[in-house]
């Protein structure tokens, strides 16, 4: 009747206008979150990955915090928008400075490397077995698995994630002091080779790409530089049967 097919109508606007439109990678990031964890989302920008995971009650808690407050603003309207105010708190903050220390998991999306390790450098209370960090950085991957494993950190899973054309890794880590990776390791970590992503394929292809067009452009000059990453690009192709 006319009727019904208008109330099937509201009920299908109502799911479509209260879906959160979460990316593929922040979706990565939600599936390394264990059930029941307290968590701190820094760099919470719109709020989404931590209303998403309150929403699927993957989250006990969750701690909102971003340095800038246009930001955090839109974050608590989202919040109370999709109804999840009672389980969430906001904070205005330079990476984890002003945030309570009662949460389990640190999730960090969409920072390249270097705001990354500026805000570890600033908290090394983090280092500590209770605590995991989910990571999902942008730029500089390498740089920052290696800083990880300077410090004393692990990466002990490692996914992939597909928005658009660029795959994006994403990365558990723990504070476990261990030996550290080659060079080659922190381009492709042995946790993302045993990750089973059916992207895997691609991203190799992609960190081969980048690695040749850097050698072919330091070949002019040569140099330290240029070895260090011709080694790396051999040692990296000796892969390709593996992955492929």
């Amino acid at each position: 009747s006319p009727r019904l097919g208008a109330g099937v109508a509201i009920i299908i606007l109502r799911g479509i206008i209260m879906n959160i439109p979460l990316s593929n990678r922040l979706k990565a990031c939600c599936r390394l979150v264990t059930p029941g964890d307290r968590v701190a989302d820094i760099g919470c920008d719109h709020g989404y990955l931590g209303i998403h995971l309150l929403q699927e009650n993957i989250a006990a808690s969750v701690i909102a915090a971003d340095i800038n407050e246009g930001p955090l603003q839109s974050a608590k309207r989202n919040a109370n928008k999709f109804g999840v105010t009672d389980r969430i708190t906001f904070h205005l903050s330079d990476g984890v400075k002003s945030i309570p220390r009662e949460f389990d998991t640190l999730v960090c999306a969409g920072m390249g490397a270097d705001t990354m390790i500026s805000i570890l450098d600033a908290a090394q209370w983090l280092k500590d077995k209770k605590y995991r960090l989910i990571l999902q950085c942008q730029s500089r991957r390498p740089e920052l698995r290696k800083y990880l494993y300077d410090q004393g950190f692990s990466i002990s899973r490692e996914t992939l994630a597909k928005d658009g054309r660029f795959i994006y890794p994403v990365m558990e880590v723990v504070y476990a002091p261990s030996p550290a990776l080659s060079p080659a390791q922190y381009h492709i970590t042995p946790a993302l080779l045993e990750s089973g992503s059916n992207l895997l394929p691609a991203f190799y292809r992609m960190v081969i790409s980048g690695l040749t067009n850097s050698v072919e452009g330091l070949s002019r000059t040569g140099g330290e530089k240029y070895e260090h990453y011709k080694a790396i690009l051999q040692e990296l192709k000796e892969l390709e049967d593996t992955i492929n």
